[in-house]
This record gives C-alpha cells, structure tokens and sequence, in this order.
C-alpha cells in the first residue's frame, strides 16, 4: 500500500530558541510595512502552490472558517485582521486534502524549509516576498494560539494547514509556517485622473 500521507516539517525547521516576547528569533530582516491592500494570490515557489486567496470571517465559536470544500486548490486569508504585508501577523489558510483523500493546496506545506520564500500578490499591484523563518506542527488540543497569532510589530505571516497524525475524524495537528516580510516588488498603480 502507498502511504499517501503529506509531509510533515523535520525537527531542524523548528525555532532554534525562542526570543523574548515572541514566537521565535527571526532569522531574516524586515522590511517596512506596506500600506492595507486586499490579497489576491499566494505563491509558494518551492512546492509549486500557486493560488488565488478568498477572504474567511470566522465561526460562531470564534475560529476561523477554512476555505470552501468545493475548491481545495484556493487558500484563504482572515480579512478581520492584518493584511499580508502590513504591521502585524496576517494569517492564511488552505486545506491539505480533501475528504475523498486528493491533495489540496497545501498538501505539500509541511516540505517548506527556512529560508524559502512564500509570496503574496496584492491588489494594489505588489508582491509582497516573505522568507520562512520556522516550520513547526502543533496538537490541535495544544495549539499555542498566542505564539502563532501573535506578533513582533513587524510584517509577518503565517501560512497553516492540517497535518500531524491522522485519526478516525482527520488530521490532529497543524502545520504552521512562520514568514517575515522582507522584500517588496512592483510598484503601485498610480490613480487614474
């Protein structure tokens, strides 16, 4: 039989220490934030994901909602908080697979390693570059909500998906990649007058 499980992140993509306040040491510099602009594609070169983004809310209980089962190839992005590329953590979404078993977006997340990169095309015109600073998998009983969501004041952002063990009612974990802006290409579109 194929084990057709995706892959998981290794120990060595995982923070090497903790810095004070903050989910980890990044290891590469920011750049400065960009002005709010609706996400419209994210690319993840290294594993071939290349898809529009749909804004999610969140749930009566307060997670956020996961991108729409008809479509396991978009990724989503919470559109109450930050905006890919400006100040604060923004955060994005995909499914892995699909209940028949197919792989989704993300099914290949898991594979990301430091240093590569995750892009965000905006509507305003720009790519804003991200460079993956951790790859960590959390228990979803355990999951540590205030070192994923939180922030650094910088541009930052955080791509999951469902990993770890599979049980009887899915995936038990998470995978969580952990992303500092650090370059900015294109320009914006001047107003038209």
């Amino acid at each position: 039989m194929v084990d057709r499980r995706p892959p998981q992140p290794s120990a060595d993509q995982a923070f090497s220490a903790p810095a004070a306040g903050h989910a980890g040491a990044a290891a590469h510099p920011a750049v400065a934030p960009l002005p709010r602009s609706e996400p419209v594609r994210l690319r993840i070169p290294a594993i071939g994901v290349d898809a529009s983004l749909v804004r999610l809310g969140l749930d009566r209980a307060g997670a956020l909602r996961p991108p729409p089962e008809g479509d396991p190839h978009v990724a989503g992005w919470y559109g109450g908080g930050t905006a890919p590329g400006s100040r604060g953590t923004a955060v994005t979404t995909g499914h892995v697979d699909t209940r028949a078993g197919s792989p989704g977006v993300f099914y290949r997340l898991g594979a990301v390693t430091k240093g590569e990169t995750v892009e965000i095309g905006r509507a305003d015109g720009r790519t804003a570059v991200f460079t993956v600073d951790a790859v960590e998998v959390y228990d979803k009983r355990r999951f540590p909500g205030t070192k994923v969501y939180g922030g650094s004041g910088r541009p930052e952002l955080r791509v999951i998906t469902c990993g770890g063990p599979a049980g009887d009612s899915g995936y038990r974990g998470n995978v969580v990649v952990y992303a500092t802006l650090t370059a900015v290409r294109g320009a914006r579109t001047p107003p038209r007058t």
